[in-house]
Order: C-alpha cells, then structure tokens, then sequence
C-alpha cells in the first residue's frame, strides 16, 4: 500500500516504517500501525556525534587582496597590508572600514545608509596582533572578540591574580556580550569605533586604564587613553584618514580592582540598558 505521511497527510517514500492505508465504509484514511519514533532519532544521534569541520580544502587557500564591484556602483576592497590600508584610506577618506558587518550591515539594510566605498579590514595582518607583553596585553583592532575571550582565559591561567583583575572583568562581561556567532565575527576595534553608548565593552576600557593606538594616512601613530576616546553620542577621537590600530590594556596593579556590571531586559543576547 501506498505510505501516507501521519504528519502531513500526503503521500511519502519512506521505507522505514511499515503502514497500512485502508479505508472504511466512509472512505476515510486509517493509518494501522506505525513505527514509534526514538529520542536518538530526534536528537540526531543516529547521524553523526562529531560537529561538520571546515572544509581543509578552503583552508589551504591562499589568501588574496581582492577588489570587487557591487550592486548600485559600490566598491568592496580587502587589502592585505597595513600600508595598502592606509594608501585606501587616503584616497577615499570617506569610506567605509568593514570588520564583522554587525553595524554597517544594520545601517544599510534598514537605515537606507549608503557607503559606495567599503574596505574590509579582516585580513590586514597588523591589525589581528594579540601579544602578551611583560606590561600589559596588546589587541589589533580586528582580532574577533571569540579570540579576545580565548586569549584572556589563558593569561587569568598563567598570570598572577594581582594583574588580571581586568582582563577577567573583560572575560566576564564578554559572557553576555551578544551570541556566539557574532563574536566570531565582531572585532574588537569595531566595537569601539562604534561609540555606542550601550556598549558593554567601552566602560570596561576606561576602567581598565587601557590606550589606543591611532594610525594616520603616513604612518603616524598616536596614543590616547580610552577615557579621552570617547567625544559624545557615537563621535570618537578619529580625524579625517585615522584608523584605530591597537589596543592596550595594561596589568592591574597591587590592591586594584576592576568589577563589571551588566543591566539589561535580558540576561543573554541583550543590549545593555
């Protein structure tokens, strides 16, 4: 007899279960017997235990600076160097500088934003920097904030406790910091240039004592403590061809302590309030 799915009604090719479709006196459909579904079958046990891995043929790739032309005449670039960055930059100041596409994305989707010039910053190799220094810790701008969690796990282990009172009020507030497919996309420096001003990060810097290494067009660098970072309502201290390279966040010091708090409607995923 032909399977008639008991979920939808409709005929199915299923081999797995034995049905017998009949019909009574009134011509309705009586589904006899059925095959009882087992918990492995809905876990998925009966799959696969292991996660799927990434593709090894991908990660053999080799990585290129690319230039691609969009839809609506918008240009997307990725270079590879700090020195092509900062070339692109200077000739179109007013692009904008892509990491994790968690604001910019927003803004062009449902804020009608429009950027023609758009430069990703993922590959730039100065910028990914995650250096534990006999100081402090040092973070390029578009490590994501998934490695900032993994690297800050390893120096609250190693580190005496007196240094890391930061870096684990950091750690801690990075719990409820979005989900984790964002922070494996979010970057740091992204975060920050963002200035929101329901940033759960942006506190924690000024707390911390941290600096920020600015770059210009020619290679400049200067250095402004993330108390002076921060001008107003989403307005940093970046002028016209400046890109944030760096951030530093020196070891806490003997009797000090740095503690974070989070309010919001939510526990997890939530903006803080």
């Amino acid at each position: 007899c032909e399977f008639i799915c008991p979920s939808s009604g409709k005929p199915c090719s299923c081999g797995d279960h034995k049905v017998r479709n009949c019909e009574n006196s009134l011509g309705a459909a009586i589904i006899a017997e059925h095959k009882p579904i087992s918990y492995s079958e809905i876990d998925g046990r009966l799959y696969n235990e292991k996660e799927l891995i990434f593709p090894p043929e991908l990660a053999l790739r080799n990585v290129l600076p690319l230039k691609l032309y969009g839809f609506g005449g918008i240009n997307w670039y990725r270079p590879l160097k700090l020195s092509v960055l900062l070339d692109l930059r200077s000739l179109y100041p007013n692009a904008k500088l892509v990491s994790g596409n968690t604001e910019i994305g927003i803004e062009m989707n449902f804020k009608n934003a429009q950027y023609p010039i758009l430069i990703s910053v993922t590959h730039v190799h100065e910028l990914n920097v995650l250096r534990i220094k006999e100081n402090g810790l040092e973070i390029g701008s578009s490590v994501r904030l998934s490695k900032l969690q993994h690297i800050l796990l390893k120096v609250i282990t190693e580190r005496d406790i007196n240094e890391t009172s930061s870096c684990r009020a950091i750690s801690e507030q990075l719990k409820w910091f979005a989900g984790k497919q964002v922070k494996n996309v979010a970057s740091v420096g992204g975060n920050i240039c963002t200035a929101s001003p329901i940033s759960d990060l942006n506190p924690l810097w000024m707390a911390a004592r941290a600096e920020f290494q600015i770059v210009n067009s020619k290679g400049h660098i200067r250095t402004v403590c993330a108390k002076d970072f921060f001008l107003g309502y989403r307005k940093v201290d970046l002028a016209q061809g400046e890109i944030l390279l760096s951030i530093f966040i020196p070891w806490s010091r003997r009797f000090e302590f740095v503690k974070e708090f989070k309010q919001s409607h939510r526990r997890e995923d939530d903006i803080a309030l």
